[in-house]
C-alpha cells in the first residue's frame, strides 16, 4: 500500500472528527481568509478562493462563518495577518516532509514544528530541501459507488484529468490545478457527485519503510504535524509495505 495514500485514508477519518469539534472549520477559515486576502471576495474570479468554499462546504462549515473569513481576508474584519510558508524536512526512515502553514506568529510556529520533527526522530530542514520531489496537483474524489471506472476516465480524462485510480472506497481524479474546476464541473454535468476536491503535494518517488517501529514514527510525526493548528496540509513520500503495515496493526 502506498504510504501517501494510507496517510489519505488515516486523514480522511481524522477530518470527520476534527470537523465535528470545529477544529477543522479553523484550518479551512484561515485558508479561505489568505484566499480572499490576495485574489479578492468573488469566487468566480478567485479560483483558489472557490476551491477554499467548496472544502468548507464538503464538511458542512455554515454559510455565516465562510461569510465572515472572507470579510477577514478582505479587511472589513480584523485577524487577517496570516503568513503562508512551506516547511520541508526528513522524518524516521529518510522520508521527505513537506508542511504547509499557514500562521499569525512564525516566531511561535517554527520550534513547535521542528520539536514535532524531533520528537519523531525526524529534522526539520531548510529551503527548498524536500520540495521538489512533489507537484501540486487537484485532487477530485468520488464515491465508488458513484460511477464506474471507465465512464469516470471518459468524463474525467476529457475534462483536463491526468489519472484516475481508486483509493480506499473513493475514486481519485487528479489533475494540473488550473484545470481541477473544468474537472469537478464536468463530473457534475454528467450527474457524478463530487465528494470532495483539494490541491495536494503529491510525490514524484517514494522511500520504502519496511520497519514497523520506522514506519510507526513516520505515521505518528504525519499525525502529530497534521493536529498542529498552522499546519494547512501535510504530505510525505513514503511507502509502507503490507508486511510492515500488518505489524503496525
Amino acid at each position: 500500500m502506498a504510504g501517501h495514500s494510507h496517510w489519505a485514508n488515516i486523514a480522511r477519518k481524522k477530518s470527520l472528527i476534527d470537523a465535528k469539534r470545529g477544529k477543522l472549520w479553523s484550518k479551512l477559515a484561515k485558508a479561505i481568509i489568505v484566499a480572499a486576502k490576495h485574489g479578492g471576495p468573488d469566487p468566480d474570479a478567485n479560483l483558489r478562493l472557490r476551491y477554499a468554499i467548496d472544502a468548507a462546504k464538503a464538511v458542512s462549515m455554515p454559510k455565516d462563518n465562510i461569510q465572515r473569513a472572507i470579510r477577514t481576508g478582505t479587511g472589513e474584519l480584523k485577524g487577517g495577518d496570516l503568513e503562508e510558508s512551506l516547511y520541508e524536512g526528513y522524518g524516521a526512515g529518510g522520508v521527505a516532509v513537506l508542511c504547509e502553514i499557514l500562521t499569525d506568529n512564525k516566531n511561535r510556529t517554527a520550534p513547535e514544528i521542528r520539536k514535532i520533527f524531533e520528537m519523531c526522530g525526524g529534522k526539520l530542514g531548510g529551503t527548498g530541501c524536500v520540495a521538489y520531489l512533489f507537484e501540486r496537483k487537484g485532487v477530485v474524489r468520488v464515491s465508488q459507488a458513484a460511477a464506474a471506472e471507465d465512464r469516470l476516465m471518459e468524463v474525467g480524462l476529457e475534462a483536463g484529468a491526468d489519472d484516475v485510480k481508486l483509493v480506499g472506497d473513493r475514486w481519485e481524479l487528479t489533475s494540473e490545478p488550473a484545470a481541477m474546476a473544468t474537472v469537478i464541473e464536468s463530473l457534475r454535468k454528467a450527474s457524478i457527485p463530487v465528494e470532495s476536491n483539494e490541491i495536494v503535494r503529491i510525490p514524484t518517488n517514494s522511500v520504502d519503510v519496511g520497519d514497523a517501529d520506522t514506519a510507526r514514527r513516520v505515521l505518528d510525526l504525519m499525525e502529530r504535524l497534521d493536529d498542529h493548528d498552522d499546519v494547512q496540509s501535510v504530505a510525505a513520500n513514503f511507502n509502507i509495505p503490507d508486511e510492515a503495515m500488518a505489524q503496525i496493526g
